[in-house]
């Protein structure tokens, strides 16, 4: 049996050509992927030059983010069912994540963390993985903001996994 598919309304709002707000965009998410089992996530937005350009009409929908570039921004839902394959990865992001619902481990060189619908998470660089080992999927807000690979006693640790 095939998991239902994320269903995720994406509103984006932006200006007319006399300066008045308007939405561009109201629709359900499209670009829903998964990478591996009991996984989903779909890029909400994303950009590609920091400071952002909030007039640039370019359709972030179409960009590659599995790599971010030094100026990159990614805002993605994600969708961990449960028994979500495990993952063991490191970004070179700084990631805002907000648990939206459900309940999930965050796994961090062997450190578990509970974490519960509204807990926050500031993700910097660190090794880590999410369990799910309850009953209902998790579903976590993420913005990912590129960044330094952080170095330590003169190694660096770049993303992987």
């Amino acid at each position: 049996k095939r998991p239902q598919l994320m269903q995720i309304r994406r509103v984006v709002t932006g200006h007319d050509q006399q300066g008045k707000a308007i939405v561009q965009h109201d629709e359900l998410c499209t670009n829903v992927i998964s990478r591996r089992d009991h996984h989903q996530s779909c890029v909400i937005w994303s950009t590609s030059q920091f400071p952002i350009d909030n007039q640039d009409s370019t359709n972030p929908l179409l960009r590659d983010v599995s790599a971010l570039e030094k100026t990159d921004t990614v805002f993605r839902i994600v969708q961990y069912d449960p028994g979500v394959a495990p993952r063991n990865h490191r970004t070179e992001t700084i990631d805002y994540a907000i648990v939206m619902s459900g309940s999930i481990q965050m796994d961090l060189d062997g450190t578990i963390v509970d974490l519960k619908q509204g807990d926050v998470i500031v993700q910097r660089g660190t090794i880590h993985n999410w369990i799910n080992n309850g009953t209902t999927p998790c579903i976590i807000a993420f913005i990912l903001i590129a960044a330094k690979p952080v170095d330590l006693n003169h190694k660096t640790l770049h993303a992987h996994g």
